[in-house]
């Protein structure tokens, strides 16, 4: 028998950005962070996932750390390897679209304090909502990948996938993304998806999932014998249930074969150990839920991302309202179909989660919507793969005429208002976009950071009246 030809798949690790964001609501502190990397940055990663998503809004509302901060730091210590981050398209970071001045500074932020490649999606896949951020990434010389948002439905067919990928390729993607936010892509299903894909597109495709469904190690091993050339995990500590397949599982799986990563056991295992008391004490302190740790196979049923699976239960303990678990996992695929069964992921995941937490609590439908179903249901966020309800659409927005063009194009240039708001506060360019994505958040920081800075001289004021009596 012929020799196989070798084809090592490429590995991007997500324990710093998304496996903690779906199992511990984005708590993994820089302090938390730093020991490690020097070890991380021998393993030969084909990247490492360090920021974006919901790290920066964690980082200053709850951290209480600058995120800009946080990947300086990361980038002079991983000097070998590539750093990515994952970004919305026109929602950057945060919840709203931003004006295109807004999305291109902040593309050229990132790169410049750090960030090598960019993956970038639209929660609807409506690619309008993507020409801005990746034309600025281009623009920098960074590597902008597009994401598909991978989700089930009458209009995800084959067809629908490739044709994505197709034109993905012709916006100046350098690679593709297939995001599979909930674990809905199955092991056979990767094999025809990846194998389309592959003769229809010339760029690498990398394959992101999450284990809430149980399959994603599988799904992994046959997308990469289909061709698939980068698989997203995590290390094990962070691994599996609504995070990743596990990262040392896959290096294992593929050893001695022609897709051999050729990482060292040993040191994923010294890594490893770093992780370990992490997760422990994030059992310990009730912030890891083992409900989110499991196999729930009616994610294939609900498409309900890792998560959104966490902030729902977050959503229902501040209620009281645990027991309706159930009801509200029965109720977001039928608030889903209203919303034009968009993929669930930042925001749309939000959405629909609130309005199904909503619907079920108010004891009637649509009782009460919330401003940001008001703002889907009426185009604000684009267009969706299929219509929405109009009976829905009625109750939300009553007559008001819908958005039909890319949203943005009718938002105003905003950087130079934003500027002129926190002057008194800036102390980096930076500072800007923090506030430009979350206004109130941002200035809470802003404040705290002061007062940090003045109990630091206060201090020091005292220390140096201590040792020089006057």
């Amino acid at each position: 028998m012929a020799e196989q030809v070798k084809r090592p798949v490429k590995i991007t690790e997500t324990i710093l950005r998304d496996a903690h964001q779906s199992l511990i609501a984005t708590r993994m502190t820089t302090e938390q962070m730093l020991p490690i990397i020097e070890k991380m940055d021998q393993v030969g990663y084909h990247a490492v996932e360090c920021w974006g998503g919901a790290t920066f809004d964690a980082s200053l509302r709850f951290l209480k750390e600058d995120p800009w901060e946080r990947l300086r730091q990361l980038r002079k210590g991983f000097k070998n390897t590539k750093l990515q981050m994952l970004f919305r398209g026109q929602n950057i970071l945060g919840y709203r679209h931003y004006a295109d001045d807004v999305v291109a500074y902040f593309v050229q932020k990132s790169l410049a304090n750090g960030i090598d490649i960019i993956r970038i999606f639209d929660a609807l896949n409506d690619l309008r909502n993507l020409e801005c951020a990746v034309n600025a990434a281009n623009k920098e010389n960074g590597h902008a990948q597009i994401a598909i948002s991978y989700t089930l439905g009458d209009a995800y067919t084959l067809d629908y996938y490739v044709d994505m990928a197709k034109r993905i390729e012709s916006m100046g993607a350098s690679s593709i993304c297939i995001k599979d936010m909930a674990g809905l892509l199955v092991p056979y299903k990767a094999t025809e998806l990846v194998t389309a894909l592959k003769s229809a597109v010339k760029i690498p495709i990398d394959l992101h999932t999450h284990y809430t469904s149980g399959v994603g190690s599988m799904t992994y091993l046959k997308a990469v014998e289909a061709g698939c050339d980068i698989i997203d995990t995590a290390m094990s500590p962070f691994a599996l249930g609504t995070s990743q397949p596990a990262t040392e599982v896959m290096v294992e799986t593929f050893k001695g074969t022609p897709y051999d990563t050729g990482f060292d056991q040993k040191l994923l295992s010294d890594i490893a150990d770093h992780f370990r008391p992490i997760q422990e004490k994030a059992l310990e302190t009730g912030r890891l839920n083992p409900k989110v740790m499991g196999v729930n196979i009616k994610t294939l049923l609900y498409q309900v991302p890792g998560g959104m699976l966490s902030n729902l239960i977050s959503q229902l303990k501040e209620q009281n309202a645990e027991d309706r678990y159930y009801e509200v996992l029965e109720e977001i695929p039928r608030v889903r179909k209203d919303f034009g069964e968009p993929p669930l992921v930042t925001p749309s995941s939000q959405i629909v989660g609130t309005q199904a937490v909503l619907n079920v609590l108010t004891g009637e439908r649509y009782k009460m919507i919330t401003k940001e179903s008001k703002a889907m249901l009426s185009g604000q966020y684009g267009q969706t793969a299929k219509p929405f309800n109009p009976e829905v659409v009625k109750k939300a927005i009553g007559d008001a005429e819908s958005i039909t063009c890319r949203p943005a194009d009718l938002i105003e240039p905003e950087l130079k208002k934003i500027e002129a708001e926190i002057a008194d506060w800036k102390e980096q360019d930076e500072d800007v976009l923090s506030y430009a994505l979350f206004p109130q958040v941002a200035m809470d920081f802003f404040k705290y950071r002061q007062a940090q800075k003045t109990k630091v001289d206060v201090t020091a004021a005292d220390t140096q009246n201590q040792a020089y009596p006057v």
